[in-house]
């Protein structure tokens, strides 16, 4: 399961003009609608390619793919179209490159660590200080709690901002 970020107003303009799997036919062979903007497909090394838009507007897709016969020049031509739709595909349902993606993903992680860090630091704090009051604890406690919950829903960027507060109340 992969996650790709979307440009802004993107997945509006997908879904009026008739959805994630409209695009995926123009790529992709076997296309099926799944409908609330999201379809399951294959198409040659790809035998299973699902794909939706999730409530945050990011796109999150499974594909199992099947390695080629790399001494097979034949097969190689058909995994390197493969791989060419998926590109195009995703460049066009995302509204970034290849390199931007990259960066969106590693941005995306590095909120998420960012979070566990501000975590980690405030338990640390609170475990060797003795001058940390018990309202600033409950505060604590409380948002460690809510970062806690936005990185099991991988809500990274809400997490990171709970983390910056978190790091504020030990200043």
């Amino acid at each position: 399961m992969e996650r790709f970020d979307v440009k802004r107003g993107l997945v509006k303009q997908i879904t009026e003009e008739g959805g994630l799997a409209t695009v995926a036919k123009k790529y992709f062979e076997a296309v099926n609608d799944n409908g609330n903007n999201s379809f399951s497909g294959s198409h040659d090394i790809m035998t299973s390619i699902e794909a939706h838009f999730n409530d945050s507007g990011a796109l999150i897709v499974d594909v199992k793919n099947i390695p080629p016969n790399f001494d097979d020049k034949e097969a190689m031509k058909i995994a390197q179209d493969s791989r060419k739709r998926w590109t195009q595909f995703l460049d066009e349902v995302t509204g970034y490159n290849s390199k931007q993606r990259g960066d969106k993903a590693k941005e995306w992680a590095k909120k998420a660590s960012k979070a566990k860090s501000a975590v980690s630091q405030a338990l640390h704090f609170m475990k060797v200080s003795s001058n940390v009051s018990e309202e600033i604890k409950e505060k604590a406690e409380s948002l460690i709690t809510e970062i806690n919950s936005c990185l099991e829903n991988n809500d990274f960027t809400k997490a990171a901002s709970r983390g910056e507060k978190l790091n504020k109340l030990f200043q």
